[in-house]
């Protein structure tokens, strides 16, 4: 929040723009907090696309048209693959390079193109395409996009599912979601992997509520929709999107 006050006042005070790196959710609350506290009504955040999730802020005063220091790399591998590279893996390798993960936005995988396309901040893009030649145990080709060229793929919107939960208890909804016991759910809590609303959890008891958000690190994002009524063995319902 504070960084965020700082960029303010020296884009205000040099009437030039300024950007952070990439930010997650819960960073950019904290940003937009700090940027109304202090009356600033002239940034934005932008991921590079429609959609994306990790964005970074833009503090472009009025009359400045600038954009934003993101380019796109694509990740090719092989159409022979017979386990391509998943999220996890070509993060992994980006990060095994030495990249910061404020560096990195969004992932966007294209399997009709055998391709992972990586939003990048644009000085590190050149360090993409000289230096990541392998994501989990697959060979890869990097290449920069042309600016503004990037025709990323449509992610298909989510699927409304359905569970039964003996409570409204984290660990209870959490083992729907991932479909594993309470025990396992308690223990992704316990060891900080679980976030409500971009918080942190330290208790698998805490009440939940429709319309929260949870991220389970390693595992994705889920929002619960809505309640439903009581099953026959008066086991909640719940209905639910994962991301």
């Amino acid at each position: 929040m504070r960084r965020a006050e700082d960029l303010c006042a020296s884009a205000e005070k040099r009437w030039s723009a300024r950007y952070t790196g990439f930010l997650s959710d819960r960073e950019q609350d904290l940003c937009a907090a700090a940027l109304n506290r202090v009356g600033c009504d002239w940034y934005r955040f932008d991921g590079g696309y429609d959609g994306a999730e990790r964005k970074l802020l833009c503090l472009v005063p009025f009359g400045i048209e600038c954009e934003p220091p993101i380019r796109f790399v694509k990740v090719a591998y092989s159409h022979l693959c017979a386990q391509p590279p998943a999220h996890r893996d070509c993060l992994g390798a980006i990060l095994g390079l030495a990249v910061e993960r404020s560096c990195i936005g969004d992932l966007i995988p294209s399997p009709d193109e055998h391709c992972i396309y990586v939003a990048v901040l644009q000085e590190m893009a050149g360090v993409l395409c000289r230096e990541l030649r392998q994501a989990g145990r697959v060979s890869v080709r990097t290449t920069l996009c042309e600016e503004g060229k990037a025709v990323l793929p449509m992610r298909p919107p989510p699927k409304l599912q359905t569970a039964s939960v003996a409570s409204l208890r984290l660990d209870a909804v959490l083992a729907a979601f991932l479909n594993c016991s309470r025990s396992q759910a308690e223990e992704y809590v316990r060891t900080g992997h679980v976030e409500i609303n971009h918080i942190p959890q330290e208790k698998a008891g805490t009440p939940v509520y429709e319309q929260d958000l949870f991220t389970v690190r390693g595992k994705g994002r889920f929002r619960l929709e809505k309640l439903g009524g009581k099953s026959r063995k008066d086991r909640q319902w719940i209905e639910y999107y994962q991301y």
